[in-house]
């Protein structure tokens, strides 16, 4: 048991794997309503809309988390519009938003003088994170199963038909909001310890493993976060142990998850659909 004890004796490992569990719980939750909407893309939107607000809020002293978020859901809303005044696709609307976003990110965050670590930005460094940030990162996480809880079913007929949640006076609108907030809020929350390119690899790989393992949107949702889970823990023990950056052996991990998900999920697997056929 010493190698699972021994990392447990540096305050900066503890505060890095208790960050890790809450990420692994929040991220996939959201990204299931991501993958289920086939906006998995817009994850990546955000998370690149919200440099730009890094680096404002940064020159002009603010809370670094109302300059992301703001930027944040500026990003979508730009996203939505280019969509709702041209012919132009949702897709390459996005690609649009992402690149114009990350670009003038780039350049506010030289003109301005920014204290950040751009590389820092990018993927992140768990291992120094503070206790404030462990508990911002469980604060929205809080915040985001509760809303999932109370608003379950209306999300749920939300995200399989939005036009006929609409119709039966819903409030799509508002709902899209706060869904839009709680991806925005995720991505924020979880920049400093995996970066704003690998918080989507967090939101997406493990809900895409869970999709290929149920239907259900709340086991989609369990199973995902289980994952999430056993996928930061792991990435992190990987790191300490082989000495690599813990951002990017995170996000290797849940990518094997996936492939062998992948290969041998029961009903969708590849490997096990060629079995069954040759059995067939």
């Amino acid at each position: 048991m010493d190698w699972l004890l021994d990392p447990l004796s540096y305050e900066f490992m503890r505060q890095a794997l208790m960050a890790g569990v809450l990420m692994g719980i929040l991220c996939p939750i959201v990204g299931t309503y991501l993958l289920v909407q086939r906006m998995a893309l817009l994850g990546d939107v955000v998370a690149h809309a919200v440099l730009p607000g890094l680096a404002i809020a940064n020159f002009l002293n603010i809370p670094l988390i109302i300059g992301a978020f703001v930027f944040g859901m500026f990003g979508t809303f730009v996203t939505g519009w280019i969509r709702s005044q041209s012919k132009v696709k949702v897709d390459a609307a996005m690609a649009i938003t992402l690149s114009s976003f990350f670009s003038l990110g780039i350049v506010l965050f030289t003109s301005l003088g920014s204290r950040f670590d751009l590389e820092e930005l990018l993927f992140g460094d768990i291992l120094s994170i503070a206790p404030a940030d462990v508990w911002e990162i469980g604060f929205v996480t809080l915040a985001v199963l509760v809303g999932v809880k109370v608003f379950y079913k209306e999300l749920l007929f939300f995200t399989f038909d939005p036009l006929g949640a609409e119709a039966i006076g819903l409030p799509v609108t508002v709902m899209n909001f706060g869904l839009t907030a709680a991806i925005t809020l995720t991505i924020v929350a979880n920049i400093k310890a995996v970066g704003f390119i690998l918080v989507v690899a967090l939101m997406v790989s493990p809900a895409a493993a869970a999709y290929l393992l149920t239907k259900e949107l709340h086991w989609m949702m369990v199973l995902g976060a289980g994952l999430g889970v056993f996928s930061c823990l792991t990435g992190m023990y990987i790191s300490y142990y082989v000495n690599t950056p813990s951002g990017p052996a995170i996000a290797l991990t849940l990518f094997a998850c996936f492939l062998l998900t992948l290969l041998f999920s029961p009903s969708q697997g590849i490997l096990t659909r060629r079995r069954g056929q040759s059995k067939g």
